[in-house]
């Protein structure tokens, strides 16, 4: 893959991602009783809920950071990859399913990206030889 279209790859998903964090953090305690309430007639139970609700945004954001500075890609990818098996999961035991196509592609644009990761030049990794 050229190094440019793997930068524009990793940015558009840095951006989604940190995007996503970022305009949680400020309402943190608003977005996880939003997410309480989301789950209450799942099959998950309050006392996983509710940690996962603050997590979030926070993996959400540093995913997100790292990968638009391109500092510890491959472990930021694999996190933003996780996070989204996870979401994936959590969309399914509510039934959301207008949600799962979303959540789908991130999770196509983070495997894609970890297969080309050797195109990453454009990053802090290459500076700090990581």
């Amino acid at each position: 893959m050229d190094t440019t279209v793997f930068l524009l790859l990793r940015l558009g998903i840095a951006i989604s991602m940190f995007g996503h964090g970022l305009v949680r953090l400020p309402k943190l305690n608003t977005f996880s009783q939003w997410m309480i309430a989301s789950f209450e007639k799942s099959l998950l139970p309050k006392a996983m809920v509710l940690p996962f609700s603050y997590v979030l945004p926070v993996a959400e954001s540093t995913v997100g950071l790292c990968l638009l500075i391109g500092l510890f890609t491959k472990p930021a990818l694999i996190m933003g990859a996780g996070v989204l098996l996870i979401l994936l999961f959590g969309t399914a035991m509510i039934e959301n399913w207008e949600a799962i196509p979303s959540q789908l592609l991130h999770l196509a644009f983070f495997a894609l990206l970890l297969q080309f990761v050797q195109s990453n030049s454009w990053a802090l990794d290459k500076l700090f030889n990581l």
